[in-house]
């Protein structure tokens, strides 16, 4: 099972603002769902505070096996699976057979599967000071960069945003 992140962050490493997405991206949104639903049957894993972030209309989201991580040992959802730790996680995704499993956010969700993924996938949004959460610090020595996609801001896109993938070098 392929272990990925995907993001999208600003020239700061910006990802979030006030619990919620600091741009309106519709690209960016499209290879979101892309990628994560592909062909075969994935999962996506988040913390709770991004769980809540959903829209009602995208939770949960569809076509993918959605697994929230919280510390709240309570904490369920009748379309969801919870984790208390990231091998339960990935426990889970396995156990549902998965081709891939997508790690998306929030930042202490990144932070933890780090050193577990294989690839990064990062839209980097072409501004600054888009809020107050930011994508933890990492060694991107230890990763190799393949730009993309390059694309200019225009009526769906708030800006122009550049998409690469990072892989371990």
């Amino acid at each position: 099972m392929k272990l990925a992140m995907i993001v999208a962050m600003d020239e700061e490493g910006c990802i979030g603002r006030q619990g919620d997405l600091p741009w309106r991206l519709k690209s960016d949104m499209s290879r979101f769902k892309s990628l994560t639903e592909a062909d075969g049957f994935n999962a996506v894993i988040m913390g709770r505070k991004t769980w809540d972030s959903l829209p009602d209309a995208y939770r949960p989201l569809p076509e993918r096996v959605n697994i929230v991580m919280s510390r709240d040992i309570d904490w369920s959802h009748p379309e969801a699976e919870a984790a208390l730790y990231q091998g339960r996680a990935i426990e889970i995704a396995y156990a549902e057979a998965c081709d891939e499993c997508w790690v998306i956010g929030g930042a202490q969700i990144y932070e933890m599967f780090l050193d577990r993924v294989e690839e990064i996938h990062v839209t980097t949004v072409h501004t600054t000071n888009s809020g107050d959460i930011k994508f933890p610090e990492w060694n991107r020595g230890e990763w190799t960069e393949s730009v993309i996609e390059t694309l200019q801001a225009d009526s769906d896109n708030e800006f122009s945003t550049t998409y690469s993938i990072w892989t371990k070098s």
